[in-house]
């Protein structure tokens, strides 16, 4: 190992939760931010309107690649809050794919039941078993009860590919409309056939999500960041970024390994098969789920 100083891998999943997810497609996280916390990204957000001429009060706001436009968002990119759930399935390969705030006031928007990711040939066509994406969402804003814009999902239909639902907004038996306190967090897998609620409340329902990927799978909502920019940022959020050139994606150069260090023992590799003669950016390192399955 250089004289680079590493990481441990933040906490992730947990074999229950990781059971929870893979079962329900779909993972609640109560208490997940402090009062503190819930204040500092509602004023980021403040500051975020107030600089965007986009942005009209009362109406639907949705602005991506929200890392790049303020500090506090890019200080989400690896936060060890939730950076550990992303490496526990994709580990040296993980990237950031979207990074969005969305606001939802009375009336402004709601929409039909889909899935994230591709649609004519869906990510589960390729990966029938672990997601091709994750999406982090804090909640910023209480939702005590529906009709506030709620986020609604479909438990379990992270398996299939069809959907009897699909384009409408009608509600299904056994829907889960998410109704939560300010602090949640909740992990979603791409798969999860879900819709969001109209808010039909004076309450804006504030969000930030943050999605995660494999590094080959494209960026969703970038091509390339700018190098000042990237140059603001601490190494892991740099890698996970993956801003470098296209090939990068598939084989990361040996200054981005480790990522993280394994979190209970800090080893940098896979200590039953690390010989000597494989670099070790090119030694197989395994992913933590992959040692549930």
């Amino acid at each position: 190992m250089s004289d680079q100083t590493y990481r441990k891998a933040p906490p992730g999943f947990t074999k229950e939760q990781w059971e929870e997810f893979d079962r329900e497609g779909f993972l609640v996280i109560e208490n997940a931010l402090t009062q503190d916390e819930i204040d500092y990204y509602l004023n980021a957000i403040d500051e975020l309107t107030a600089s965007d001429l986009t942005y009209t009060e009362g109406k639907f706001y949705g602005p991506q690649n929200v890392v790049t436009r303020h500090p506090v968002f890019a200080g989400l990119i690896d936060h060890p809050h939730h950076v550990g759930f992303g490496y526990d399935i994709y580990g040296e390969l993980l990237k950031l794919h979207i990074s969005q705030v969305f606001l939802r006031s009375r009336d402004s928007s709601h929409n039909a039941w889909h899935p994230d990711g591709a649609r004519a040939v869906p990510y589960g066509v390729f990966s029938p078993i672990l997601p091709m994406q994750i999406k982090i969402g804090y909640w910023l804003t209480d939702l005590p009860v529906a009709r506030m814009g709620n986020f609604v999902c479909m438990p379990g239909s992270h398996r299939q590919q069809y959907f009897e639902g699909y384009r409408t907004h009608e509600s299904m038996l056994d829907e889960k409309i998410l109704c939560c306190k300010a602090g949640t967090m909740t992990i979603m897998h791409c798969g999860t056939w879900h819709r969001v609620e109209p808010n039909e409340s004076d309450v804006v329902r504030k969000n930030i999500f943050l999605a995660y990927c494999p590094s080959w799978v494209c960026e969703a909502d970038r091509v390339q960041c700018d190098s000042e920019w990237l140059e603001t940022l601490n190494r892991e959020q740099r890698i996970i970024m993956r801003s470098r050139h296209g090939y990068a994606r598939t084989k990361p150069p040996k200054a981005d390994f480790p990522l993280f260090l394994e979190r209970e023992t800090g080893a940098d590799s896979d200590a039953d098969f690390s010989p000597d003669i494989v670099p070790q950016h090119l030694r197989k390192r395994r992913v933590t789920v992959e040692q549930w399955i």
